[in-house]
C-alpha cells in the first residue's frame, strides 16, 4: 500500500493557517482579501484614478515645502513629541482602579518618523503608567514590505512596561500580527481582557480596522464583558464613536486623525482624512455618557512634517468622582 506524501505548507499557507487559528477563517480570510483589494488599487490593477492613488504624490508635497523653506522647520516640529496628561473622572469606575495610568500611544509609522521615535524610547522609560495601549497604525506605508516597520516596533515594546495591548490600524496589515503578539503586545481584534485589582475588574476591548478595512466587530469584542461593568475601546479610528458608546463602553481611545498633522495656526486642522465631526478629531470628547479622546499620534503619515500640531504621548488618567 503507497504511502502518502504530505507535501510541507509554502509560507504563505502557513500564514494563513496561523491567521485562521488565531482569528478564524472567515476573518482571516475577510482581512487578506479587503488587503489584496487595496494594494489592486495602488499598482493600477483596478482604477489608476482612484483617490487613494494621490498618496504616492507625496515627493511632490515634499519638494514643494523644501522650495519654500518649510520643510526642515516641518520635519523638525514632527519629532518634538510632547506629553500630556488627560484627567477623566467617573462616577462608576470600580474604587481600586481610582488612580488608574493608561499610556496611550498611536500612529506610530515607525520607519518614517524615526526623529520621532527615537524620542518617543527615550521619553517612555521616564514616564510612570499602569499598562500601555497602541490604537494602531505602526507602518507607515499602507501597503508592501513590513520588515522594518517590526523591527522598530519591536526596539520600541523593550523600552515599554509588561502590559502592552494594541489594535490594528488601516496602515497595518494582519499579516503583521503573529509578530506583533510574538515581541509581547496583547492584540484585541474583536476581543476583550480583563484587568483585575483585588477583588474588582475593568475591561478593555479592542477592535480590527473600522475605517479602511471595516472590519471592527463591536458585539464579538464586548460579547465577554458582563453588562454594566467599566469598560474601555481602543479603535484605531474615531469613526466608530456612535456604535461605542450606544454599545455601554464607558471610555473610547483611538488615534487615525493624526490632529490634522498640517494645521492652521491655533492648531485647525485642514482635514482629518476622515468623515469626522472635528470635535471627535483630536483631543478629548463625550457621546451619549461614554468618553472619549483622540490622539493626534507619535509619528507623521505620507510627508514627516507637521505644522501648529505636536506629536504627543498621552496619560490618561482615571479617577473616581
Amino acid at each position: 500500500m503507497a504511502q502518502a506524501v504530505y507535501e510541507p505548507l509554502s509560507p504563505e499557507e502557513e500564514l494563513l493557517e496561523r491567521l485562521e487559528e488565531r482569528l478564524g477563517r472567515v476573518h482571516a480570510r475577510q482581512r487578506l482579501g479587503m488587503e489584496r483589494e487595496y494594494e489592486d488599487k495602488f499598482n493600477g490593477r483596478v482604477n489608476f484614478f482612484n483617490p487613494d492613488k494621490w498618496y504616492s504624490v507625496h515627493s511632490f508635497f515634499t519638494w514643494a515645502l523644501k522650495l519654500t523653506g518649510l520643510y526642515q522647520l516641518g520635519a523638525r516640529n514632527a519629532g518634538r513629541i510632547e506629553v500630556r496628561h488627560n484627567y477623566i473622572d467617573f462616577a462608576d469606575l470600580p474604587s481600586a482602579f481610582d488612580g488608574f495610568t493608561i499610556l496611550h500611544l498611536s500612529d506610530l509609522h515607525v520607519e518614517m518618523s524615526a526623529p520621532a521615535m527615537r524620542r518617543l524610547t527615550e521619553l517612555v522609560t521616564t514616564l510612570e503608567y499602569d499598562i500601555c495601549v497602541l490604537t494602531g497604525d505602526y507602518r507607515g506605508k499602507i501597503f508592501g514590505p513590513f520588515d522594518e516597520a517590526l523591527r522598530e516596533t519591536a526596539r520600541l515594546r523593550s523600552c515599554l512596561g509588561e502590559a502592552v495591548y494594541g489594535v490594528l490600524g488601516n496602515h497595518d496589515t494582519v499579516r503583521m500580527l503573529p509578530e506583533l503578539e510574538a515581541m509581547g503586545i496583547r492584540m484585541l481584534v474583536n476581543e476583550s481582557e480583563t484587568i483585575v485589582r483585588g477583588k474588582q475588574r475593568l475591561h478593555l476591548a479592542g477592535v480590527d480596522d473600522a475605517h479602511q478595512y471595516m472590519a471592527a466587530n463591536l458585539e464579538k469584542a464586548a460579547a465577554g464583558i458582563p453588562g454594566g461593568e467599566f469598560s474601555i475601546l481602543l479603535s484605531h479610528t474615531p469613526e466608530i464613536y456612535k456604535q461605542a458608546a450606544y454599545a455601554g463602553f464607558h471610555l473610547c481611545l483611538s488615534g487615525h486623525t493624526h490632529g490634522g498633522q498640517i494645521c492652521l495656526p491655533g492648531s485647525v486642522p485642514v482635514t482629518l482624512s476622515c468623515d469626522l465631526p472635528w470635535r471627535f478629531g483630536v483631543g478629548p470628547w463625550s457621546y451619549e455618557g461614554m468618553k472619549g479622546y483622540t490622539s493626534v499620534g507619535v509619528g507623521s503619515s505620507v510627508i514627516p512634517v507637521r505644522f501648529n500640531c505636536s506629536p504627543e504621548v498621552t496619560l490618561h488618567h482615571l479617577r473616581l468622582k
